[in-house]
């Protein structure tokens, strides 16, 4: 941990919960502060404190310094791997008549219409085209 502080290359956050474990270590040669002086030397709060105590006492030294990873993302992906196909299809396809290209907000439009997904935001669309399809010229 003191390579982690002495280097300063990682987040402040990250920084300061080392300091906070190193300050409160009770090991011989150790400082051991309480929580009191850890507060004042650190600059920081007591929620800080106990939590960095906390987790580091029941998950470990690398469930302090790092984030816990989401199990599931916030949103549910729109396109899996069979709409995904479809869209790609849909957009390597002749455009309708009447038009030069696909574009965008019209690929929006068709989707949700040949019920390839129940509805879709065209910014959506984008994303899901700028992962499959490279820039052709």
């Amino acid at each position: 941990m003191n390579a982690l502080i002495s280097k300063g290359k990682a987040p402040a956050k990250v920084i300061l919960k080392a300091r906070i474990l190193l300050k409160a270590d009770t090991a011989e040669g150790a400082p051991g502060w309480l929580d009191d002086q850890i507060l004042t030397a650190l600059d920081t709060n007591l929620t800080m404190v106990s939590r960095v105590r906390e987790t580091f006492v029941l998950n470990g030294l690398d469930a302090v310094l790092t984030r816990k990873k989401r199990e599931t993302p916030p949103t549910p992906a729109i396109f899996d791997g069979e709409a995904q196909a479809k869209l790609t299809a849909l957009a390597c396809s002749e455009p309708p008549s009447g038009f030069a290209r696909w574009t965008i907000r019209l690929l929006a439009q068709h989707v949700v219409e040949r019920k390839i997904v129940d509805a879709a935001h065209y910014n959506t669309v984008g994303r899901a085209l700028k992962k499959t399809i490279s820039n052709r010229t």
